[in-house]
């Protein structure tokens, strides 16, 4: 009998490359950090690792895996000092092996330096070939290597310096760490693109903490202080910090995604205004989905008898949509959160097989209702179809999709591993094509102006985010590499 393989599973979602932690002035800098990327494990699954420095020199370790199986107990106490960076990672097709794992760490004729990144340089291949051109070795396929050669052949002095004069070259979205033997050093890319958030330990006021997101502050103790602005260094030592301005403020473009999907609902971040005006108020991850919800009720509203989220990223837009609508809220697909990345296929073919790894329908809370289901986005456009079927098959009476946020037309360059355009649905059919696709009585996104002032809030500017995903609007140029391809076929239509 012949053996099945493994099946890949995925949900259909965009996926972050990466999430950041870093903590300077604490004897139990590693621990801190393995914490703080387990808070983080949501933005990266595929491998994990720490490097710290002991005052002399640096000390890493990197696996694939989650964090809980890449770290052990006696790992951890092998990676001494006070000051250590970590980092989360999920690869694109191809990508996942441990010479990919960060933070990369290398030593140079002016000392040892690690680095971590979340982000994604739209000219690492141009930098890359004179790179090699003057005869440097990559060991990794990550843009992350660049910026490590960049700064080896610097001239300046001072690592802040060589940084600086490395990033003076580079162009695309970026939230870095760096460290050395006695410093680290955090930088977010002139329009604040990709999130970086600092904090404090309240124990200890030299102890800083850097990280994607503060969602990472809580579990450690750790104070949220503000968001590290687009364009700015911060630079942490014996001496304290210190902050410089890396670049010139441009017009902020801050990743609305982080919003509608990528972020934990219990983060929060600050937005800038559209231009160089100062920074509002900080804006809860859970609050603005629940937001983007309500938004959406406004302008796709549906007589049903019951709303249900597409659980986890589904469920505080669904809250906001069956408010607004005064429509009972359930959960009527209850999600697994035991399912790795692979499993084995049954020899038998399973109606809905992948899908109902992760999601089960509740079928009495279905059985002969209309049913709204809010998801958060629609990418190729397979999941919807099954989950749509399954709440069908489960006795639903009308199923209505509803999702809040517009269409995702185009790919991101900027540190999100997305698929190429002609695997976007929205990219080549319309929303009448698509809801046949996915076998709703109705199909309702949520518009971009809609999107972008919920993200916003009341009587606040909503210019100051990147949406290239929905509009196809790139801040950053890039060059494509990729040849055009057929467009996308829909089988079922």
């Amino acid at each position: 009998m012949k053996r099945r393989l493994p099946i890949v599973l995925t949900d259909d979602h965009f996926r972050d490359e990466c999430g950041v932690f870093g903590i300077f002035g604490h004897p139990e800098a590693a621990n801190l950090t393995y914490l703080g990327l387990h808070a983080l494990q949501h933005r990266g699954q595929e491998s994990a690792g720490i490097a710290t420095s002991d005052g002399e020199q640096l000390h890493l370790h990197r696996a694939m895996g989650l964090v809980q199986d890449a770290f052990s107990e006696q790992q951890l106490a092998q990676l001494p000092g006070r000051v250590a960076i970590g980092h989360v990672r999920y690869s694109t097709a191809g990508g996942s092996h441990i010479k990919n794992a960060q933070p990369f760490a290398v030593d140079y004729a002016k000392g040892s330096l690690a680095v971590c990144h979340n982000g994604n340089l739209t000219n690492a291949d141009d930098l890359r070939t004179e790179l090699e051109q003057r005869g440097s070795i990559f060991q990794s396929s990550a843009d992350t290597e660049v910026l490590v050669h960049l700064v080896a052949i610097s001239q300046e002095v001072t690592i802040d310096d060589r940084i600086a004069a490395a990033l003076a070259r580079a162009q695309g979205a970026y939230s870095l760490l760096f460290l050395t033997e006695d410093t680290m050093v955090a930088v977010r890319d002139p329009m604040g693109i990709r999130p970086l958030c600092l904090g404090i330990l309240p124990g200890n006021k030299d102890a800083h903490v850097v990280a994607s997101e503060p969602t990472a502050f809580d579990l450690i103790g750790a104070e949220y202080v503000r968001d590290v602005e687009p364009g700015e260094m911060l630079v942490i030592d014996g001496a304290g910090l210190r902050s410089l301005r890396l670049a010139a403020k441009a017009a902020p473009h801050f990743c609305v995604f982080e919003y509608v999907y990528f972020a934990r609902p219990d983060s929060h971040f600050q937005l800038s205004a559209g231009g160089a005006q100062p920074l509002m108020k900080t804006r809860s991850v859970y609050e603005v989905r629940k937001a983007l919800g309500e938004a959406l009720a406004v302008e796709h509203p549906v007589d049903a008898d019951v709303v249900i989220p597409v659980p986890d990223s589904g469920v505080p837009a669904a809250i906001g949509y069956a408010a607004a609508r005064k429509i009972p809220f359930e959960m009527g697909l209850i999600r697994s959160h035991y399912v790795g990345r692979t499993f084995i296929e049954p020899q038998q073919s399973i109606r809905h097989f992948g899908v109902r790894l992760k999601l089960n329908p509740v079928e009495p809370t279905l059985r002969g209702k209309r049913v709204v289901i809010i998801d958060d986005s629609i990418v190729r456009g397979t999941t919807s179809r099954k989950i749509v079927k399954m709440v069908r098959d489960a006795g639903a009476r009308e199923v209505h999709l509803r999702i809040s946020s517009p269409p995702t037309q185009w790919p991101c360059y900027y540190g999100i591993d997305t698929p190429t355009r002609r695997e976007l649905i929205a990219s080549s059919h319309s929303v009448e094509e698509v809801t046949r696709y996915v076998t709703a009585d109705t199909l309702g996104y949520l518009s971009l102006e809609g999107m972008l002032k919920a993200v916003a809030g009341p009587n606040a500017p909503s210019d100051g985010f990147c949406h290239a995903c929905f509009s196809g609007d790139y801040a950053i140029p890039f060059k494509s590499t990729v040849p055009q391809k057929k467009q996308m076929r829909l089988v079922g239509v």
